[in-house]
């Protein structure tokens, strides 16, 4: 952000995302955590909810409540009213349907500068989710295609490559790999994230589309595994590339920022199934950093 605009009573100019997510009334994931995270980095963020829980779905009895028929609409209203993002960013979808909605939402909105984000969220440690069919993996790898970052778990890249998880990387030569076939021969950008081939380790796979530079980055993994960090991690992502900060700085430090959140967990004995309690922290993330 431009300080001396700021110092000079010039307002800056607003940075809006339209966030595509599901929203868990409880359990830090999805809508819980990318509005917080956009917020606190100065960034208006527009909720397109795709459904809501009353839990996250790794809690069991759950109450589900679809959102589909309200999807269009919202974007129909978003539209008329002239609205533009700098943004679309999606993450959990529950349906084909929404899948489409989201590749409309992107063609709708597409202006010079709109980055396209989608955090294929479709399953982890080797298995997809349960609500996701054969054909919704085919139809998230095709929506991928329009997006300019995908910021894929190992288990996801799989998915999207059409490959089995047990022929996934064991070393970072092979990671390079997958990264430039996902990157359709650099053609969009690429974070993977999640990855486990350095013992002791956790860390992110990356390559850049606009520098063509690609590395990896691992940090020591924290005590143990807590659901949502993905959300958190792509959230501050997105929050720092709008922000001005190229990818490999993006990728180190939303990967520092859900570092530092699950250290705080893993010493406050922080429940893994609800989630990392970020919340402590958001003032570090500033507006931008």
């Amino acid at each position: 952000m431009n300080q001396s605009a700021v110092s000079e009573g010039v307002r800056p100019p607003i940075i809006r995302v339209a966030a595509v997510h599901d929203l868990s009334g409880f359990g830090r994931c999805s809508l819980g955590v990318v509005l917080p995270v956009l917020s606190a980095m100065d960034i208006q963020c527009c909720a397109l909810p795709t459904g809501f829980f009353s839990t996250h779905t790794g809690y069991d009895g759950f109450v589900f409540h679809n959102m589909t028929d309200a999807m269009r609409p919202t974007v129909d209203h978003w539209q008329s009213m002239g609205l533009t993002f700098d943004a679309v960013y999606s993450g959990f979808l529950g349906s084909a349907d929404q899948i489409d909605i989201v590749r409309e939402t992107i063609a709708r909105f597409r202006r010079p500068g709109m980055l396209a984000v989608v955090d294929p969220v479709m399953g982890d440690h080797g298995r997809p989710y349960r609500t996701y069919t054969a054909e919704m993996c085919r139809q998230m790898a095709s929506l991928a295609d329009d997006a300019d970052l995908i910021t894929p778990n190992i288990t996801e890249a799989a998915l999207l490559l059409g490959e089995d998880y047990a022929d996934a990387p064991r070393g970072e030569a092979g990671v390079y790999r997958w990264l430039t076939r996902l990157s359709r021969d650099g053609r969009r950008s690429v974070v993977i994230t999640g990855l486990t081939v350095r013992e002791g380790q956790l860390g992110s796979a990356w390559l850049d589309a606009a520098s063509g530079r690609s590395g990896v980055d691992f940090l020591p993994f924290v005590g143990q595994e807590f659901h949502g960090t993905g959300d958190l991690y792509a959230s501050v992502l997105v929050g720092r590339l709008l922000h001005g900060l190229p990818l490999p700085g993006a990728v180190a430090a939303a990967a520092g920022f859900v570092h530092d959140c699950a250290a705080l967990s893993w010493a406050e004995q922080t429940s893994a199934q609800g989630g990392v309690r970020f919340e402590a922290l958001l003032s570090r993330l500033g507006a931008g950093g």
